[in-house]
């Protein structure tokens, strides 16, 4: 017969005490989830974002439910019927604007790059404050200072670029697609509809100036969130005759202004010296049609000449990364990650590429 341990437990009072008898079985398995919740917090992963487990030793094991679990699919399932009430029963109506063709016209990129809504910074500890309310101020506000510095071109289209880390969490564990913890001043919800608002304000602001052409980027902080976005967005405006959307999961999208091609992608995967041949490979018939080639990058939140990633001309291409309105959080400021704040617009002619790179900075 095993041998038997006497543990001492305490009631749900916290102030009479009972003696139990377990077998050393039993005791192994305990000793053994006490191990693998230690592991679990060592790593960064929480056995509570998981709907059961096993603990096992050599001659048993233990299955474990998560009684918290269904409260957040409960959370999920409001979220998505919230999305699909949006995308079902309403839809502003947008009367198709009649606008004058223009043979000069010219293409304003608006790149509101790596926004991060939902990251939070006190200046007390990074010098620099930083929240959801200050992103949404920064967009709105960079959004209308670049298309007031784009005023004296002759703007016939748009192309609004959404995507690129707009949400700084991906999750209700406050963490990144991949699960890097977040400093964050809002749930995810709440941030989720604060972006919503906000981009929707910043297209009504294209929208006056010219038609808009609208291309999302998947990014590592929001990868599933800022596909829904995106799709929430392209359901606010499908009335609008004078708006179009990409809101394709593909890493790498692609658009031509006439003799402009243009490449978006987030840019934390890949190698930027291998960019103009992987256009050139994706895209045949749109790298043969046109003359000047763009490949707009973010992630890096700055635009740097001397450091491992920065904006360089190649043969037949060029290569930029934008710069973040986002001030650093207490990661990246401790780890010297310090950038200037700013939000950037290109201005491209149809047939001599790209003439102007505009900034509005705070």
């Amino acid at each position: 017969m095993k041998q038997r341990k006497e543990l001492k437990g305490v009631t749900e009072k916290g102030k009479d005490t009972k003696r139990v008898r377990i077998s050393e079985t039993e005791l192994n398995i305990l000793n053994k989830y006490r191990r693998f919740s230690n592991e679990c917090k060592e790593k960064g992963i929480d056995p509570a974002s998981s709907p059961f487990g096993w603990v096992k030793g050599d001659d048993s094991s233990i299955f474990v439910k998560n009684p918290n679990f269904r409260n957040q699919l409960d959370n999920q399932s409001k979220f998505i019927k919230d999305i699909t009430s949006l995308i079902k029963d309403y839809a502003p109506k947008y009367p198709k604007l009649k606008r004058a063709k223009k043979e000069s016209g010219k293409l304003l990129v608006i790149d509101i790059a790596d926004l991060h809504i939902n990251k939070y910074a006190e200046t007390f500890l990074t010098g620099n404050e930083y929240n959801s309310k200050i992103a949404v101020k920064r967009a709105l506000e960079g959004t209308q200072g670049l298309l007031n510095k784009a005023s004296g071109f002759n703007i016939d289209k748009i192309l609004f670029v959404v995507g690129n880390d707009v949400l700084n969490i991906d999750n209700a564990n406050r963490t990144t697609t991949k699960g890097t913890p977040q400093d964050t001043d809002l749930n995810w919800f709440k941030a989720f509809q604060i972006a919503k608002e906000c981009y929707v304000k910043c297209l009504e602001m294209c929208l006056s100036v010219a038609d808009v052409d609208v291309v999302h980027c998947p990014s590592n902080h929001d990868y599933v969130s800022g596909c829904l976005l995106a799709e929430t967005l392209q359901a606010w405006f499908r009335n609008s005759k004078n708006m179009t959307f990409n809101t394709s999961p593909k890493y790498r999208k692609y658009y031509q202004y006439h003799n402009n091609m243009i490449e978006l992608e987030h840019g934390d995967k890949g190698k930027m010296l291998q960019l103009p041949l992987v256009m050139a490979q994706e895209e045949p018939k749109m790298w043969a049609e046109t003359k000047f080639r763009y490949g707009y990058l973010h992630h890096v939140h700055h635009q740097d000449k001397t450091q491992f990633k920065s904006g360089k001309d190649f043969i037949g291409c060029n290569v930029t990364y934008l710069r973040s309105p986002s001030s650093a959080d207490l990661w990246h400021c401790e780890s010297q990650y310090l950038n200037l704040v700013a939000v950037e617009a290109f201005i491209h002619d149809k047939n001599m590429g790209r003439e102007a790179h505009l900034t509005h900075y705070f």
